[in-house]
């Protein structure tokens, strides 16, 4: 099971505004390392204030920090050929896109999976399928809005639903979910 957690904090509701991005790595079925960008949002120095009550990022935070293009050759190359799965993935891949698109960078081919519908398919009936909630039932702590954190207890809820649903590897995974699936 090899695959890639991925959330955006954003600074405005333009899709092209991110401002922090985290990674988690998942090789062979085991979390291996996660990683954290501050980036500097074409907007800046304006972030919108509800923005920053969620996140808590402020400008200043990102006064010193490189503007997306300048960092997309190293985040490409850990996302290169994996399967990226995301907390409401919709989110997350507009602002992908919409950040590429804005510095005339190509996306990848990778395909993605939203763990919210995953989990869905997991634990049916439950209340909630927001990423605390989840987290909270499961005991996983984090630092909910902060990147890396949501990357990586997007991955922790990711291997326990396909722990779950008996996914034991990517083909599996492909298989069970292939209507899920999407590429970018």
């Amino acid at each position: 099971m090899d695959f890639c957690a991925i959330d955006f904090e954003t600074a405005t509701h333009e899709p092209n505004s991110a401002c922090e991005l985290g990674i988690c790595i998942v090789e062979n079925g085991t979390i291996t390392r996660s990683k954290s960008w501050l980036i500097k949002p074409p907007s800046f120095p304006y972030f919108n204030p509800r923005m920053v009550e969620v996140h808590g990022i402020t400008p200043n935070d990102v006064q010193h920090a490189p503007y997306f293009d300048q960092v997309w050759e190293e985040i490409n190359s850990e996302l290169y050929g994996h399967l990226l799965i995301a907390h409401n993935a919709s989110f997350d891949m507009r602002i992908l896109k919409g950040t590429l698109e804005y510095y005339g960078l190509f996306a990848p081919r990778n395909s993605y999976l939203c763990s919210v519908g995953l989990s869905k398919k997991s634990w049916r009936g439950m209340a909630s399928y927001g990423l605390k909630n989840l987290c909270t039932v499961h005991g996983i702590k984090f630092n909910h809005h902060r990147a890396e954190d949501d990357a990586y207890a997007c991955a922790q809820v990711a291997l326990l639903a396909f722990e779950r649903l008996l996914l034991t590897c990517n083909e599996e995974v492909y298989s069970y979910c292939k209507n899920q699936i999407k590429k970018l």
